[in-house]
């Protein structure tokens, strides 16, 4: 494994991955607000840059900008075809105080508030105001090795815009394809200095850096689709629930002589993290619904693995605490089953492959019907007396409806600044 220092860690992007990341600076987001807040219409490279500048106007410099996460990952990979979830940038700031991290926070959202239409009264609109109407999710974490804050900007569609705010952090990865961080300070400099336009013969030089360790290994597991982690312990939850989602999307483990004993830890911290059921709950449909909102196929596939994970790789609970936790799982997988129903039948492989023995009983019955509430039976009505013959009919029950609240709606949420 590479070291800290070593320089097997960073590698120098190619024309086409710089013209890629352009590409996506450059492309219009969305930062959909709650209730009648409109909706905001930018693009990463004009937050990020005025983010910059105002925070080094207001005597927080920042030693670099990072693109991270899927996003990194999206960019670096061979595979064109290959899909992100959110806009991760890390911004490398000083948190020594908590005064610093207000003046970061009602920095963000005046710059926010500039991209607001021109029709909106922006004097009667404050941070607060700004926070509950745009943001997703607040966290704050400081300890003795790590400080940092994540803002979590709301996108409808899944795509959010994630803005980590980072002194020191420990623990910069889960597993090796998501371990890359792309340095963004060159190119934003390269917008600085010219407006030509970049070819092939120029273009400004972007380092690509693997926290993982070595880059070329990192790579390799990306571009052959391999699960590569060290010490899941260290991460909070384990990393249970991106490893699943790795498994949904075709990732094999890059040793499969390891990956069992790698299973055990990862279940045991993310019961250490989530001791109590409605814990496992909350976190379970927030991560559905960040991940898998418009796609309910992959995300019955996604429970009937985590099912399986949880059911041989948990050794830290108690018989009864396992089985709740099963069970809950299985709850959430009929919800998703229930909502197929009215859209298409689960594929096959998924009955009949590895996760057969944990797929309920499928009915196939009329869209139009609730499968849940629905119940065939049979009664018989008199006829005429002339006739004397028995006329069998269906008399389904009154379609029943579901209600689901989720924490993540669209009703501003009021209390704590920020959510675990």
């Amino acid at each position: 494994m590479a070291s800290k220092e070593s320089p097997e860690r960073f590698q120098v992007l190619s024309f086409a991955q710089v013209e890629r990341l352009d590409q996506m600076l450059r492309e219009p987001v969305y930062i959909h607000g709650k209730g009648n807040f409109p909706t905001l219409d930018l693009t990463l490279l004009e937050l990020v840059d005025s983010l910059r500048e105002k925070l080094a106007a207001n005597g927080i410099p920042v030693r670099h900008v990072r693109l991270n996460g899927g996003a990194a990952s999206y960019i670096l990979c061979s595979d064109e075809s290959k899909v992100y979830n959110d806009l991760d940038v890390i911004f490398g700031v000083d948190l020594s105080t908590e005064e610093k991290s207000q003046k970061i926070r009602e920095i963000l959202f005046g710059t926010l508030m500039e991209f607001l239409p021109d029709n909106v009264n922006k004097n009667r609109i404050g941070c607060g105001i700004m926070q509950e109407a745009y943001v997703e999710k607040m966290v704050k974490i400081c300890t003795s090795k790590d400080q940092w804050s994540l803002i979590s900007l709301a996108n409808n569609k899944g795509k959010n815009i994630e803005l980590k705010f980072v002194d020191r952090m420990r623990r910069q990865f889960e597993f090796s394809v998501d371990s890359f961080q792309i340095i963004l300070d060159s190119l934003l400099f390269f917008y600085k200095v010219t407006d030509i336009p970049m070819n092939e013969h120029f273009y400004p030089t972007v380092i690509g850096e693997s926290v993982f360790g070595d880059f070329g290994v990192a790579l390799h597991h990306l571009n052959n689709k391999l699960i590569a982690t060290r010490n899941p312990e260290e991460i909070r939850g384990g990393g249970l629930l991106k490893y699943c989602n790795l498994l949904v999307r075709d990732y094999s483990p890059a040793c499969k002589k390891e990956i069992k004993e790698l299973e055990k830890y990862m279940c045991s911290r993310f019961f250490i993290d989530f001791t109590e059921l409605p814990q496992q709950r909350q976190k379970l449909e927030s991560y559905l619904y960040s991940h898998f909102a418009n796609d309910e196929v992959a995300k019955y596939e996604y429970l009937m693995i985590l099912k399986r994970v949880v059911d041989s790789s948990t050794v830290c609970l108690m018989g009864h605490e396992r089985r709740q936790t099963l069970q809950l799982i299985s709850e959430l997988a009929q919800q998703v089953q229930r909502n197929l129903a009215f859209q298409q039948p689960i594929p096959h492989s998924v009955i009949t492959g590895p996760f057969q023995n944990f797929v309920p009983c499928l009915q196939y019955i009329p869209l139009d019907y609730d499968p849940y509430y629905y119940q065939p039976q049979q009664h018989t009505t008199p006829s005429p007396p002339a006739e004397r013959i028995s006329h069998f009919y269906q008399t389904p029950p009154t379609k029943g409806r579901t209600f689901t609240w989720r924490r993540t709606g669209r009703t501003p949420r009021t209390g704590s600044w920020f959510t675990s």
